[in-house]
């Protein structure tokens, strides 16, 4: 890793609303600080959100990993979960395994592992049931 790059990571509390999205709102005040782009910086922020508010309501926490470079941003969310038993399944939009008590929160509308798809320029996701899920995004910054 270069001189020039920033490397964090944090712990993801499991079922803690409270500080839900701690992580994203850190990382997207040191991109605001590097002045990156603010349409990019949204992008970022809710993909890494949704990764969160994820391991918050189905994994019981996890830990996102985050590599800021000149270029571009790497995150990686790592949990222990149960796992995804269906990934195709997971990722269409509106699909969602939450309980009706977290839909009742506000949460759970099956966009999460789209929109972090979507806002990403390279996305990967790997999860074996009973093992947890990892999930790796990186977005560039434009020039």
């Amino acid at each position: 890793m270069s001189s020039n790059s920033v490397h964090l990571e944090f712990d993801v509390v499991g079922n803690n609303f409270v500080s839900a999205g701690s992580a994203s709102n850190e990382v997207k005040g040191i991109l605001k600080q590097l002045g990156i782009d603010p349409l990019v910086i949204r992008k970022i922020a809710v993909a890494m959100y949704e990764g969160e508010i994820n391991m918050v309501i189905h994994a019981g926490g996890g830990r996102a990993i985050v590599d800021i470079f000149e270029d571009k941003i790497e995150i990686v969310l790592i949990d222990t979960g149960e796992g995804i038993e269906d990934v195709e399944l997971a990722m269409k939009e509106g699909y969602s395994t939450a309980s009706e008590s977290i839909r009742n929160l506000g949460f759970g509308a099956g966009m999460g592992l789209p929109n972090m798809k979507r806002f990403s320029d390279k996305f990967e996701l790997e999860s074996e049931v009973g093992k947890g899920t990892t999930i790796k995004m990186s977005m560039l910054f434009p020039e």
